[in-house]
This record gives C-alpha cells, sequence and structure tokens, in this order.
C-alpha cells in the first residue's frame, strides 16, 4: 500500500501535533490581544483580515489541541509511538479552556456573534468535561494542584467571555436598559373614594395634572461644571440678566471622558431602538449648546462610541465591575501560583521530557505577560477613568484629588493633536506665487500663514487631525470617491495630506504591483478579445470563399466551423458568466477596481465645526417630537429655501431633491458638485474657499458610503447601484464619442459634459427606462450657476449646508446596528453625525414630549 503522507513528515506530525497546535493557540492568542485593538483605529484590510482568521483560528486551534489530548490519555502506548508526557499534557488542557475564554480585547468579531452566547455556555461545559477526563487519565499524578490551579483560572476566563457575549446580545442589551413597568395612579382606589364623596353628596370633582412640557417648564440652569468658576461664584450672589451668556469653561480632559459615560449610559439605548424622554433630551442640549466649542463636542462623542464599542465587542464593561475586578484578580493570581508551583518542583528534567517542559513554560510565561498587557490596557482605558472618578458640583473640585490630577495627566495624552496645513500645491496652484512673496511659504507650513494669506488671496490654513495611531480612539480620516475621477481613470489628488512623503511613496510602492497586475491583466483580456475577434473574422473570410467556390467545402468544413468551431469563444464566455454570477466574480473585481480609487481625507477642525453649528441651529427648531422628525426628514430643501432670497426662484432648485429619490438626488449633486468645483472660481475670502472644500469632502464621501459602503445606505440607498452603473455607461459612451476617454482629465470631462445643451430635460429625450443622471446633474450645476450670477448668492455656502442636511438624513435614517458594526472598523464620519443628532434631540427616538397625567381628587366648589 502506497503511503500518501511520506513516513518522516507522518513522524514529526505523531511527535509535534500537539505541542504545535498548544503553540498556534498561543500564538493566535497574542496576535488577538495586540492588534484587536487597533481595529478601531484604522479601516485597513489588512488588519481586519489578520484579526478575523485569528479570531475564528483560535477557538478551532484550542478544541482541536483538545481533542488531540484526549485522544492521546485515552489510548495506550504502541512501541513505536513517539514519546508522551501523559502528566505534563494534563496541565496543557486547561491551559487550552484559558485560551477559550479569549483575550480582554475581543469577545465578539461581529455583533452576530453576542447572539451565540448559548454555544460558548455549552462549550464551557463540554471543555470541562474533556479536560476533567484528561486529569483522571493521568492519576496519580504530581502535578495535580497546579492543574486545579490553571483549571480555576481558565473556567473564570471562559465565564467572562460567556457573560461577556449575553451581556451584549441585543436582547439582553435592550432588557438591561428597560426601566421597571410603571402602571399608574391606582385608578381603582382613586375610583372608590370618589364614589364614596359622590355618595355622601360632597361636591368632588377629578382633574388631571400634567407634568410641564418643554414649552411650559423654566429655563434650565447651565451645569455648573460648564461655567467658569468667576462666574459660577458671582451667580451665587446676583443672577444673571436675561439674555446674557453664561461664561463657558473648558473642559478638562477627565470631565470629557466623564461627560461620555455619562451619555453612554443614556444614548446606548440607540443600538436597540429606544425611546427616550424629554428630560433626556434637553439635559443632553442644554450641555451641548453650552460647550466651550465644537472641539469638545468631537471629543465627548468619540469617547461615548469607544464605550458602545467596548461594550458590544470586548469583556471591559463586565471586567469593570466589582464582580468582574475581583474574578480578573483571581484568575491571575491562580495562574501566578501554579507558575510557582511548577518553577519550584524539583527534578522537572529528569520526570518529563525537555521540550515538554520548554513548551510548558512557554505557557505559564506567555499566558502571564499576555495577562499583564490586558491588566496595562484595563488600568488606562477610558472606563478606569469614569469608574474611579464623577462629575463634581462645583467646577473648582475637578481636579481636587491627586486621583483625579493623574488620571487627568494620562488623558492628556490621547486628546486631539491637529495640524495646521497651507497652501496645498496639487489644489491651490499657489505655492510657486506663495514662494516668490512669502520664501517660508510651503505645502505645510505652520510659521507664515498669515503672511501666505496676505501676500497670495488663495492661501488658506486649515487644522488636520493627525493624532498619533496609537492615541487615536478612531481612525480620524475621511474616505472620499470621486465619480468623474472614476470614470475617467485619473489621478486622485487629496485636498489635504497629513502623511509624511515617506509614508505616502511607501503605499505607492506597495500598491505599484497590484495596479501593475491589474492593468496587464485588463490590457490582455481586452487584446485577447480583439485577436480571437480578428482571426474569427480572417477565418470566416475564407471558410465563405471556399465555401462558393467548392460544393464539398460548404457540405463540410462551413458547418463544422460555423457549426461548432465558432462557437467555442462564446461557450467559454459562457462558462465564464456562469462562473462569474456564482462566485460573485466581476462584482469583486469592479469592488477591488473601485477601492483603487477612494483615499482618506483626514479630518479638519473647520468641517466639524461647520457640521456641529448647522445641527445646533437646527436644533433651536426641534423643540417637539414632530418638528425634530421633519428636521431630520429633510434632505436638501430646508437649506435651500432658508439661504436663497425672497427673489429667486427657490423651486427650481428644490425640485432637485424633492421630486427624486435620495439616492438619484445624492449622485446627481455629487456630480453637479465635481463639475462646478473644476470650474474657475473666484476666492472673495477664507471663508468662501471653506464652504467650497465643505462641498466637496462631504460629497465626496457620500458617494463613498453609496457605492462602497451599502451596509451604511441601505435604508436610504434604494437603486443607487443601477443609477450608478447606468450614469458610468452613459459617461463612458459620452467620453469615447468626444475622443477623451484615455485623457484621464476630471477638468476636461467637466468642461465637455457643461457644453453638452440641457435646456430640454434628458427624461424627455432618452425616457426612464436609462436611470442615468449625468445630464440632470449638468443641468443642476447651470442652474446653481445661473443663481449665482442673478442673486449674487454664494453657490459654495447653499451647496455646503445642503449637503450636511444630505449627510444627515443618510445618519439618521442608517440601522443603528449597522453604525455599530462600523465601530470595528475604524468609525465613519456618518456616526459622528448620528450620535451629535442624537445629542441635539434631532431624531424621531424622543418622542415623550409629556410625562404622565397624574389625577388628583379635587374637594369642594
Amino acid at each position: 500500500m502506497v503511503d500518501v503522507i511520506p513516513k518522516p513528515i507522518k513522524h514529526v506530525w505523531d511527535r509535534w501535533n500537539i505541542r504545535g497546535t498548544i503553540i498556534l493557540s498561543l500564538t493566535l492568542q497574542a496576535i488577538l490581544i495586540c492588534f484587536s485593538p487597533l481595529r478601531k483605529r484604522t479601516p485597513r484590510r489588512a488588519l481586519i483580515i489578520l484579526v478575523w482568521s485569528s479570531y475564528l483560528l483560535a477557538d478551532w486551534s484550542a478544541n482541536f489541541a483538545v481533542g488531540l489530548i484526549s485522544k492521546n490519555q485515552g489510548k495506550d502506548p504502541k512501541p513505536d509511538d513517539p514519546p508522551q508526557d501523559k502528566k505534563l499534557m494534563a496541565l496543557w488542557a486547561p491551559f487550552l479552556l484559558v485560551h477559550l475564554g479569549g483575550p480582554d480585547t475581543i469577545t465578539a468579531f461581529a455583533l452576530e456573534d453576542n447572539a451565540l452566547w448559548l454555544r460558548h455556555v455549552f462549550g464551557l461545559v463540554f471543555q470541562a468535561i474533556a479536560g476533567v477526563y484528561v486529569v483522571l487519565q493521568s492519576l496519580p499524578n504530581s502535578l495535580w494542584l497546579i492543574i486545579l490551579l490553571v483549571f480555576i483560572s481558565g473556567t473564570i476566563k471562559y465565564l467572562e467571555r460567556t457573560t461577556a457575549l449575553y451581556s451584549a446580545s441585543l436582547d439582553k442589551f435592550r432588557d438591561s436598559m428597560i426601566q421597571a413597568p410603571d402602571p399608574g395612579p391606582n385608578y381603582a382606589k382613586l375610583m372608590e373614594e370618589y364614589k364614596a364623596k359622590r355618595e355622601a353628596r360632597l361636591p368632588t370633582k377629578i382633574i388631571l395634572i400634567d407634568e410641564p412640557d418643554k414649552e411650559h417648564r423654566p429655563k434650565k440652569l447651565v451645569h455648573p461644571s460648564l461655567v467658569s468658576s468667576a462666574v459660577a461664584g458671582e451667580s451665587q450672589h446676583q443672577p444673571k440678566p436675561v439674555g446674557e451668556k453664561v461664561g463657558r469653561k473648558v473642559l478638562h480632559d477627565l470631565e470629557i471622558v466623564q461627560y461620555a459615560f455619562k451619555f453612554f449610559n443614556t444614548f446606548k439605548g440607540l443600538v436597540v431602538n429606544l425611546i427616550f424622554s424629554f428630560r433626556e433630551r434637553d439635559e443632553s442640549l442644554e450641555i451641548f449648546e453650552n460647550l466651550h466649542d465644537s472641539e469638545e463636542a468631537l471629543r465627548i462623542i468619540e469617547v461615548e462610541l469607544g464605550f458602545l464599542y467596548d461594550a458590544l465587542f470586548t469583556k471591559i464593561a463586565i471586567l469593570h465591575t466589582i464582580i468582574g475586578s475581583l474574578s480578573r484578580l483571581v484568575a491571575f493570581g491562580t495562574l501566578v501560583a501554579a507558575f510557582v508551583l511548577f518553577l519550584l518542583k524539583p527534578n522537572k528534567g529528569h520526570d518529563f521530557d525537555g521540550h515538554d517542559v520548554f513548551v510548558t513554560y512557554t505557557l505559564f510565561i506567555a499566558g502571564i505577560s499576555l495577562d499583564i498587557i490586558s491588566f496595562i490596557l484595563f488600568v488606562f482605558s477610558d472606563w478606569t477613568c469614569a469608574a474611579l472618578s464623577s462629575l463634581k458640583d462645583n467646577p473648582e473640585d475637578a481636579l481636587s484629588s491627586w486621583v483625579d490630577q493623574a488620571l487627568n495627566g494620562l488623558l492628556w495624552f490621547r486628546r486631539l493633536h491637529w495640524t495646521n496645513q497651507t497652501c496645498d500645491k496639487d489644489v491651490h496652484d499657489c505655492t510657486t506665487k506663495c514662494e516668490k512673496l512669502c520664501p517660508e511659504a510651503h505645502s505645510h507650513s505652520h510659521e507664515c500663514t498669515g503672511t501666505c494669506e496676505k501676500l497670495c488671496p488663495k492661501a488658506h490654513s486649515h487644522y488636520v487631525l493627525t493624532t498619533h495611531f496609537f492615541f487615536r480612539r478612531w481612525c480620524g480620516s475621511i474616505n472620499v470617491f470621486n465619480f468623474l475621477a472614476y470614470a475617467t481613470k485619473a489621478e486622485v489628488k487629496r485636498i489635504h495630506d497629513a502623511r509624511s512623503s515617506f509614508r505616502r511613496n511607501s503605499w505607492k510602492i506597495i500598491a505599484y504591483p497590484f495596479n501593475l497586475a491589474y492593468f496587464i491583466i485588463q490590457t490582455l483580456s481586452g487584446w485577447i478579445g480583439d485577436s480571437i475577434y480578428a482571426v474569427h473574422k480572417w477565418i470566416s473570410h475564407i471558410v465563405n470563399e471556399a465555401s462558393r467556390k467548392y460544393p464539398s467545402a460548404r457540405c463540410t468544413i462551413y458547418p463544422i466551423y460555423f457549426g461548432f468551431l465558432c462557437r467555442i469563444p462564446h461557450v467559454i464566455k459562457s462558462v465564464w458568466d456562469f462562473f462569474s454570477d456564482l462566485l460573485d466574480i466581476s462584482d469583486t473585481i469592479d469592488m477591488v477596481q473601485k477601492t483603487l480609487f477612494v483615499h482618506g481625507e483626514p479630518m479638519t477642525r473647520e468641517l466639524w465645526t461647520f457640521i456641529f453649528k448647522e445641527l445646533k441651529n437646527k436644533s433651536k427648531f426641534g423643540d417637539s417630537p414632530e418638528n425634530a422628525k421633519r428636521i431630520s426628514m429633510a434632505r436638501g430643501e430646508w437649506s435651500l429655501r432658508d439661504n436663497l432670497p425672497e427673489g429667486a426662484d427657490r423651486e427650481k432648485l428644490v425640485r432637485y431633491v424633492t421630486k427624486v429619490d435620495y439616492d438619484q438626488s445624492l449622485l446627481m449633486w455629487h456630480i453637479a458638485t465635481e463639475l462646478c468645483y473644476q470650474q474657475k472660481d473666484t476666492f472673495k475670502d477664507k471663508e468662501h474657499y471653506s464652504y467650497r472644500e465643505f462641498s466637496k469632502i462631504i460629497s465626496d464621501y457620500m458617494m463613498y458610503l453609496l457605492i462602497l459602503q451599502p451596509g451604511l445606505m441601505s435604508e436610504v440607498a434604494g437603486i443607487g447601484k443601477i443609477r450608478f452603473r447606468d450614469t458610468m455607461a452613459e459617461a463612458d459612451k459620452f467620453f469615447h464619442r468626444r475622443h477623451i476617454e484615455d485623457a484621464k482629465n476630471v477638468k476636461k470631462a467637466s468642461d465637455t459634459i457643461l457644453k453638452v445643451e440641457s435646456k430640454i430635460e434628458p427624461m424627455g429625450v432618452k425616457g426612464d427606462r436609462s436611470k442615468s443622471v449625468l445630464f440632470d446633474a449638468s443641468r443642476l450645476a447651470k442652474d446653481l450657476k445661473e443663481m449665482e450670477e442673478n442673486y449674487e448668492v454664494d453657490k459654495w455656502k447653499i451647496l455646503s449646508k445642503v449637503w450636511v442636511e444630505l449627510l444627515c438624513h443618510a445618519a439618521c435614517h442608517c440601522d443603528s446596528t449597522a453604525h455599530v458594526e462600523q465601530l470595528s472598523r475604524g468609525a465613519e464620519l456618518i456616526n459622528f453625525v448620528w450620535l451629535l443628532m442624537a445629542h441635539f434631540g434631532l431624531t424621531d427616538q424622543f418622542q415623550i414630549n409629556k410625562g404622565d397625567a397624574r389625577a388628583k381628587l379635587i374637594i369642594g366648589k
């Protein structure tokens, strides 16, 4: 009989299979504990794939190793079997239980994993039974006390993971936030008293006393921690005049975390679609309206989203309880005690195989080291800061204790870091002029911003988010995708680039082989197709000529070629199309191709401030659930009607958002924004250019969400994919006829599109079969330009406000679980907007405007 597996390989496997799988399980644990916290800081696919594969393999490797040990313990050794230390391997089984408990930094890769908590309960039971079986097979065993200690540690860790999964499952997560049932006033008792009074002929009536709604509630005072100490001291002696703004205090880093934890406990109900009361709305609105600046709001929200991520994907929320902390202390103590006992055990080198002793030492040292890493992450987490301190009523006591000062010092390292960037030469084309007028000017200047702006009107500066990777709480960038750049295959240019030249060139070098391979495959496929067609045409001509001259050829060669041979390429193509549809190959290739045209724009402080102010202004009109819902439903019409002059034909632009579907409006406004962006513009001031930049970034970002993040746009996307493909097909056909398909120039493509006469609606010419919006967008761009020229309005100010509304509409209509899932992939701007809208009360989940009516029995006239 022929051995499929060579004997040397089989011998190595029989000798090292258990040791190898145990080392593999330990390696996977190290990968998870070190790399899983990074996935909320970056959307890099390589990191996500590494964590995903390690997460799936971790349980498999541990279970497989337990099975191998059980099999080895249960059989009698044969003469040719490799030596196995059954007594020492009995110690390895509870170590695998420790591994199955998983690291603290990840319990679930996706939200769906939390629903499998019951499977982990059964897994704990059967793994415990397997461990007991292994130990019993090794008795009598001098390591029984060490095995017991490790078994206790493993059981505790497995229980921690199961508890974390159970508490993070959506049903349990919802139940933990539902308050005790409220039966209301005692109706029966009240009616008995009412009946008795009426029978006694006493003048009696029942009145209902409602809790005051928003219009009748007294004006709330600002939380003391938001008021500067000087103003707070004055307010104790004399009231502030009506209408005068209260002084605002800059929040400490510790206070940011405290507010974030407070709001996390309030707004975590968004995940399971709970309804909030007006008290919760007013409390959040009061604090956010009185923050020192928009950056504080960004910092609160990023910490709040971090709490939400930890509660649903890690053990941290469970460990930051009294029981969780004690269980972790016991688990770590028993593991250290077991290691000390094993270290002090004499004659290990004589009683056991040296390789097995080394593996055991590795398990102990690595396990303790990973626990120490987990403890460090535990101590320096935002949860610890929130648990060890609380908001002070007196702002002067904010950092009164040494504990608060120490925690505030630790949080200082994680605060947002901004870098001023000016004069981007690729976008503004003013570097040469700046360098002539100001020798210090360069593309990333920090010192000469004011000089540049005075000497060069195009020069401006924005503060971009450049927090160090290991101190981030989210990715800090905005992914963008541009339709016309993709259609023309033009090189994507960044407005801001926070990366160094070395990093930028490194990524280009890494991506170059993939781009080259894709280009070669695309070129070869086109060349092969053209060659096959040319050969087919040449052979067809010969066969036709031969068939006319020779009757025998007409009966033999002609049917053989046209009936069989020439159909082979079509059959191959049909088979390829079948498997392509079955395996989604074409969609995968298309997605990869689109990904090449995606790049990240760093978040700018000015952009966030603009979004914050827009929502803050709208929150003034969201005083009732109906108004708040109306604001959240707006997708551009609010800003158009509010910012266009009264004499302008507002409905001419409003119909581009109210008369079309959301995805159609999104694609149309995106292309129109790019057409306007590519035209020459007169820079009036820095604010004008900022509006232009905001429009460009949000427009490209929304296109990225629509095309490459369908999960976040599932409820509003509609047939966006079909519209995109039809518009792309029309653009390809148009560019081909104008001979600009190889120009790779967005400016040239934009000018060509705008030159087309578009007074008649495209639907009136070509019907509605095609969902393309290319020339509808051209009409919109021309209408915007006409509105600007006729009424002297800033079209970029209007466009930027429209795009904020479109972004907010998508944010509040995105499924809450999709928002939470995105937190494990670096988070997106739309997640921050979603939570910011909740803080300002601009969501339909604030549906309780009045409290319960309370009945009161009145006796007398």
